[in-house]
Parts: structure tokens; C-alpha cells; sequence
């Protein structure tokens, strides 16, 4: 570990502005002069490293994951607003509930979900403003969470709820991201009653939560969404979730279920109206379908040229960024050896446009993720993780993205007068706006 290029404290708080903006120019500056492995200093003899290199992150993630938790910026400080779930939780802990909510999200389960999802999607492309220019950002997080919203609680009457959580997730975001990236502030941030009135929000979300989930008990109501699937769950003594860990669980799928779809979303419909051939493309393979009656299930397995759109979307603009592990226990990344307790963070960003790896890594080719070539990428690709620890929601994401995508594709020709969409890493990547102009076929 001495032997790592560091980076001083200095330097981090000399770049404190930029960082607290976007840090991943101070990231990527770093990697072209140290390699793809480098250490910094955060001062109180604390330090993180950060690796770009694939070896090291299929072996943190899959092959040694039993050596590596994940770390205190989210077990401790993303937990203390969005509570202690499984994307938050560590050891026995995480995989006692992995279990109970996996099954919630497999294929089968999820077939069921498909006409709530679709109606959801619906309803929120009536909002689409043709013929003139709009950031799209928004409203593809108000359809991201009305379809999370409404596949857990298959209700239509919760909108005032919803908006009020929903603001209250991503106020306490803004937050979270000034503790993370301002470590040194973090006295103030306590002495100040920052982070104190951030938690109070947090309860009142979850207070929004357990209105919901007690109407649904005193109901008696059997909905078959992801909520009912969810108090079914069951511990081996066949003891139910305690409501407080049921509130965690449910408020951990909406912050990572909606806002990681709705900038994926956004990405993808910037690229596409960026990219006139491949939209064309896909408008070539939805114009062949009818969306409102054929099986949706079918329609989502034929709509092969969409979902590599948006695969491709997510290698240049992975929701998840950056990927945090801290070891507890020693290990040998190739000829480096990591000591106990040491905050590993990998750069998913960096490695997705890896020139090393990726032919013309900065520009938009759906066509490497067709089926056979996109083998090749499995250790150079993660926009959902990897390992035992990988988003439960993946595929109830990319159905949900595959439909929206195709819905709008063919009703509307995409323009756009951005020639590059600036990015916004909070706890996912943003755009900061997506101006498109929808133009009706």
C-alpha cells in the first residue's frame, strides 16, 4: 500500500469546489497520471484507493466478495436517511432479507407486474409536451416513480404522497453528498443541525410510508404487487418483517428504483435523438409491434435493437458511477496487498470508457451489445454490480426502460439542440437537463 502514488490532502482540499460539483474530471486527471490504481488522502491518517482495473473489481465484487463489506458511506451514512435494507446492510443482516425479497423480483413474479407497469408508463408519456422544446429529466423521474410507486402499492389515489416523498429523498441526497465529499465539514454539518433536520425529513418519509402500509393491513386487501409480496415475506421461525425493517425495505426500492431508471432513461433519449440512425433503428423494430395488445412479455423480447441502446446508454453513463468496498479481511489484488479495513472505491465510469477495453469508448454503438459480442465485455461491464450483491431490481428496471423507450419511439421523432449533456454524480449519475424536442410521427 506505501508503494501507491497518494494523493495529498492538500491537493483534495485545494480541488474541494470542483469535487463537490463533479468529481469525476479530478478522478479521471488522477488515473491518466497514476494508472489505474491510486490512493488519496482524506487527512486523520484516513485514505481511500481507487482502481479502475477490471481484475481488481471482479475480484472485490465476485470472486473474493467474502472479503469485502460494504462500507461505511453506505451502511452508516446513506443508511441514516434511507434506513438499514438490503442496500445498506452488511453480513447476516443483508442476507436474511436478500432472501425474503429476492423472490419478489424474479421473472415470473415480475410477468405479473407487466400491465401495472405499462399503464403506469402510459399515463406519464400523456404529459409530453410535442413540438416544443422540454427537459425531459423530470418527467422521466416522475414516470420512473409513479411505475416503482404503483407496481409496489397498485394504487392511484397516492400522487400528493409520492411527490412528498419524493422530495424528501432528494433533498436528503443533497446532503448526503456534501458529507461524502466534504469529510472534512463534517463537525459542522453535526454542530450546525444539518444532518439532525435531514433525518427528521427522513422520518417524515417514513411516516408517509407506514400510513400506506397500515391502510393496506387494515384492508385486508390481497394485490399481488410488490407490497403484498413483501408482507408475505417470511424469517425461517415464519415470523413477518418487523414494520420498521418493512419501511427500510420499501423506501430503499424507491430511492434506488426510481432515480437510477429515470436517468438511464434520460440518457438513452439524449443519445438517441443525438444519434438519428440508431433511433431509426429502433423505430424500425417498435413500428412492428402493436405495444397496447400483444403479450408485453413477448413484446419485450423482440425489442432486441432497444435494449441494446440502452445498454450502451448505460455503459457511457452507469447509474451506479462508482462502487464502494471496505476489505475485512486482508487480500492480494495481483501484487498489492490490501490490508484490513482498507475503503476501496471502484470507478465504474472510468472503466466503462476504458480505451484498453472498449473500441471508440466515447461513442454511442448499440451494436456491441449484440448477444454474441457482448460476452466479451462480462468483466468490463457493471451498470448493475456483480456478485452475490448485484441490484435485486435489475430486471424489473429494464423491462420497465425497454417499454418506455419503445413507447415514445414510436410515437415521437427525438431532436435535441445539446450537443453534450452535462452529467450530475450524486448518489447516481444525473444529467444536470435533457432539452428534447418531441415531434409527433
Amino acid at each position: 500500500m506505501k508503494s501507491l502514488p497518494t494523493i495529498p490532502r492538500f491537493e483534495v482540499y485545494k480541488n474541494r469546489k470542483r469535487i463537490l460539483n463533479n468529481p469525476l474530471p479530478f478522478h479521471h486527471e488522477n488515473f491518466e497520471k497514476y494508472g489505474d490504481i491510486f490512493k488519496v488522502n482524506i487527512g486523520l491518517g484516513k485514505s481511500v484507493v481507487f482502481t479502475r482495473n477490471p481484475g481488481h473489481i471482479k475480484q472485490i465484487l465476485q470472486t473474493h466478495n467474502r472479503k469485502y463489506h460494504k462500507s461505511p458511506l453506505q451502511t452508516i451514512d446513506l443508511a441514516k436517511y434511507i434506513g438499514n435494507g438490503i442496500l445498506t446492510s452488511n453480513g447476516e443482516h443483508w442476507r436474511t432479507h436478500r432472501r425474503m425479497v429476492q423472490p419478489a423480483f424474479h421473472k415470473k413474479k415480475l410477468m405479473g407486474l407487466l400491465g401495472i407497469m405499462q399503464n403506469a408508463i402510459r399515463t406519464e408519456l400523456e404529459r409530453i409536451k410535442p413540438n416544443v422544446e422540454e427537459d425531459i429529466f423530470p418527467l422521466m423521474g416522475d414516470l420512473a416513480f409513479q411505475v416503482v410507486a404503483k407496481s409496489l402499492f397498485s394504487r392511484n389515489d397516492i400522487q400528493v404522497a409520492m411527490a412528498k416523498l419524493q422530495d424528501i429523498t432528494e433533498t436528503n441526497q443533497k446532503m448526503l453528498i456534501k458529507e461524502m465529499r466534504q469529510p472534512y465539514m463534517k463537525w459542522w454539518f453535526k454542530l450546525s443541525g444539518q444532518i439532525k433536520k435531514h433525518i427528521g425529513l427522513s422520518e417524515i418519509g417514513r411516516g408517509v410510508l407506514n400510513d400506506i402500509i397500515e391502510e393496506r393491513i387494515q384492508s385486508g386487501e390481497e394485490k399481488d404487487d410488490l407490497l403484498d409480496m413483501l408482507l408475505k415475506a417470511r424469517y425461517e421461525d415464519g415470523t413477518p418483517m418487523p414494520r420498521r425493517q418493512l419501511i427500510d425495505e420499501v423506501m430503499i426500492l424507491f430511492t434506488a428504483g426510481h432515480e437510477t431508471t429515470a436517468n438511464v432513461l434520460s440518457f438513452t433519449l439524449f443519445l438517441l435523438a443525438k444519434n438519428k440512425k440508431d433511433q431509426q433503428k429502433v423505430f424500425k423494430e417498435v413500428s412492428q409491434l402493436d405495444l397496447e395488445r400483444d403479450d408485453i412479455m413477448q413484446n419485450i423480447s423482440q425489442l432486441t435493437y432497444t435494449k441494446q441502446c440502452i445498454e450502451e446508454s448505460m455503459r457511457l453513463y452507469p447509474p451506479a458511477y462508482v462502487i464502494d468496498r471496505i476489505s475485512i479481511d486482508e487480500d492480494t489484488l495481483g501484487e498489492l496487498e490490501i490490508p484490513k479495513n482498507t475503503l476501496m472505491l471502484m470507478s465504474i465510469y472510468e472503466l466503462h470508457r476504458y480505451a484498453g477495453y472498449w473500441e471508440s469508448p466515447t461513442a454511442f454503438i448499440p451494436e456491441r451489445f449484440d448477444e454474441e459480442k457482448k460476452k466479451d465485455f462480462q468483466d468490463y461491464y457493471y451498470p448493475f454490480g456483480a456478485g452475490p450483491r448485484m441490484c435485486v431490481g435489475n430486471n424489473f428496471a429494464m423491462y420497465e426502460m425497454v417499454l418506455a423507450i419503445a413507447g415514445i419511439i414510436k410515437k415521437y421523432n427525438l431532436q435535441t439542440n445539446l450537443n453534450k449533456v452535462e452529467i450530475n454524480p450524486l448518489i447516481s449519475l444525473k444529467p444536470k437537463e435533457v432539452p428534447l424536442i418531441f415531434l409527433e410521427r
